[in-house]
């Protein structure tokens, strides 16, 4: 059997190429040697290669649910003969490249990122984006990127101090990232009067990545405003932002039923008519957020809230935006949701204490014992979930932190069969995340 050989420019070029983003890159440049082939041939690879970075991050976990078969958004529902499981949450590996004019600014940056699970492989992030440099305040992106909509939605997994996003965001922003092109207002000089204003506003195929392709003509246009970090003393700063999504889907059928008086109270009423059909049914969202960040002996105090609110194009048993057109008919719903999150840091960085409280309410032209009335079309799709999540975050190094976390979820009674009461879905979690 050969061995494989590693020869003395490869062993060069595998250490500069992973180094080369730490200050020690620039003392192995020095050494380089470029009065010799090999030493210009090295320098060439350097100056390739400089600029790719890798990273990644990994979540196994061990889920422990009230009973078996829970229904949930702590990582998907649990297997029906199941109340506990170990699985891999997230497997994420990422690929950046920047490149840099002679002016050492920034002017063109590729970014792919991979999921790898026991579920499979996906892409999770595809896209490129072109850099302005006479007044350094514009980029484009283009490709699969997340929607510039809110604070949660852009968090990161590997940052995020609770283990997964509100329910509201998963059903709504499922997957979070979407095709689409986006223009982004963002001055990069150290002292511009706007460096503290970001703006992002795109267009969107709509469905995100629930779905193989685009099935109709409508678009998302989605906006941000955002304030970036802003110091208002020493200790405190301040950001947030406002958003917008406009968009819509294409009706499949005649049939579009809206929330309205009748015999039963507020119920769905059905539009019957056959202009009805791929008309556009609308999905308008509006939404604020606001983080307050304050220094303290033992780190950090934060508090985060952000609250959505629009119309939603659904079906009759689900809220989310169906990943393929379906054969049936429309349900258009009012809704309402919001999180709040409190951190603080206990001792030193290395501890975290976390409280969140996000609520989603898909229809809030009704509520309680009214859903489930007789004659009214309710399903489970119109109750109103609150989930108190809490718990520890330890920071084992930069490399490592431990999740415990106990997610307290509670629904709304009503009328319908199996949600008379609360249901019993809370979940525990222990989470390990390796990071590089």
């Amino acid at each position: 059997m050969k061995k494989l050989l590693c020869t003395p420019k490869t062993a060069v070029f595998i250490v500069i190429l992973f180094l080369a983003q730490k200050s020690e890159a620039q003392f192995l440049m020095d050494m380089i040697d470029t009065t010799k082939d090999m030493g210009r041939g090295m320098l060439s690879m350097f100056k390739r290669f400089d600029h790719i970075r890798i990273g990644g991050y990994m979540q196994p976990q061990y889920q422990f649910a009230s009973e078996k078969g829970a229904k949930g958004y702590s990582g998907g529902d649990f297997s029906p003969k199941s109340n506990n499981r170990f699985m891999l949450r997230r497997g994420r590996v990422r690929f950046d490249y920047m490149h840099f004019n002679e002016m050492d600014q920034p002017t063109v940056q590729f970014a792919i990122q991979f999921d790898g699970t026991e579920r499979g492989v996906n892409i999770r992030d595809l896209w490129g984006r072109v850099f302005e440099n006479k007044w350094q305040m514009f980029m484009v992106t283009g490709g699969m990127f997340a929607r510039p909509f809110g604070y949660e939605i852009n968090l990161s997994s590997s940052d995020r101090e609770a283990p997964e996003r509100g329910r509201m965001s998963q059903i709504l922003m499922r997957t979070e990232r979407d095709l689409g092109a986006m223009v982004s207002f963002e001055p990069r000089e150290k002292n511009h009067p706007l460096r503290y204003l970001k703006i992002d506003i795109g267009a969107f195929n709509g469905q995100g990545l629930t779905g193989p392709a685009e099935y109709d003509s409508y678009k998302d246009i989605i906006a941000h405003i955002g304030l970036k970090p802003y110091p208002l003393t020493k200790k405190l700063t301040l950001s947030g932002g406002v958003s917008m999504l406009r968009g819509g889907l294409a009706n499949p059928t005649k049939y579009i039923y809206k929330m309205g008086d009748g015999a039963a109270g507020k119920q769905f009423l059905v539009d019957s008519s056959e202009d009805n059909v791929d008309s556009r049914t609308p999905r308008e969202y509006g939404g604020a957020d606001m983080q307050w960040k304050y220094k303290t002996g033992w780190g950090n105090t934060e508090l985060r809230g952000e609250y959505w609110f629009g119309k939603q194009t659904g079906t009759k048993n689900s809220t989310e935006t169906p990943g393929t057109l379906p054969n049936e008919p429309f349900y258009i719903r009012k809704f309402s949701g919001a999180f709040i999150c409190f951190l603080q840091h206990i001792v030193n960085t290395s501890n975290q204490l976390v409280v969140k409280y996000d609520w989603y309410d898909p229809n809030t032209s009704v509520s309680g014992k009214n859903i489930g009335k007789e004659g009214t079309q309710f399903t489970p799709a119109d109750i109103k979930y609150s989930t108190l999540g809490f718990g520890y975050v330890r920071y084992i190094n930069q490399n490592l932190k431990l999740f415990l976390w106990y997610d307290r979820v509670t629904n709304e009674s009503t009328s319908l069969k199996g949600y008379t009461e609360d249901l019993p879905d809370d979940v525990f979690t222990c989470r390990l995340q390796f990071r590089f």
